[in-house]
């Protein structure tokens, strides 16, 4: 449940006319991708906050501190995407009868692409869609000679494991993130 944080100042880029499209894997399954827009701030609080649960579970903060802590930390993980990524595919997935269900942000850019975040809401974790969108994104990377990086929270092993038998090599440990790059 969203609370009444009030939204960040930067708006979501206009949608790119060249933007990946979603593979044929997953449109068979009902998934699709659209452009993120500005309205969409408050599930995309609600999923970062899932991605936060098991670290804030321990915290003895009452659950609207907790959640006033994670609206903020979006707010703050949201414009510095949006200053420093600003030409990055901002994708929200959706399924045909879920509704939306998580995010793909990634930044096609020389001479590596950047996988920027990809986030799912707890239910569909570990369902073949994340690989599924990081493979079609490695094959189009491929097709024009250039590799993937990312970086990824170093205490986030399933993620860790994800990109590992996706090909992802682990490179240095920067501050709570390990880098990670992949080549075709």
């Amino acid at each position: 449940m969203a609370t009444a944080t009030p939204q960040p100042s930067v708006s979501f880029p206009p949608e790119r006319t060249d933007r990946i499209q979603i593979p044929a894997l997953l449109a068979e399954r009902g998934f699709s991708l659209r452009a993120v827009r500005d309205d969409d701030l408050p599930w995309l609080r609600d999923l970062y906050a899932s991605t936060r649960a098991e670290e804030m579970a321990p915290v003895p903060w009452p659950d609207l501190v907790k959640r006033t802590f994670l609206d903020e930390q979006f707010g703050l993980q949201h414009r510095h995407y949006l200053s420093h990524f600003a030409d990055t595919d901002f994708l929200a997935i959706e399924h045909i009868e879920h509704g939306t269900v998580g995010r793909y942000y990634l930044q096609r850019s020389t001479p590596e692409h950047l996988l920027v975040d990809i986030s799912l809401f707890p239910a569909l974790r570990g369902s073949g869609i994340g690989g599924a969108l990081i493979r079609q994104s490695q094959l189009d990377a491929a097709a024009l000679g250039r590799g993937m990086h990312l970086h990824v929270h170093a205490a986030n092993a399933g993620a860790r494991r994800l990109y590992e038998r996706l090909g992802f090599v682990a490179g240095a440990l920067e501050g709570t993130h390990q880098s990670m790059r992949w080549a075709p």
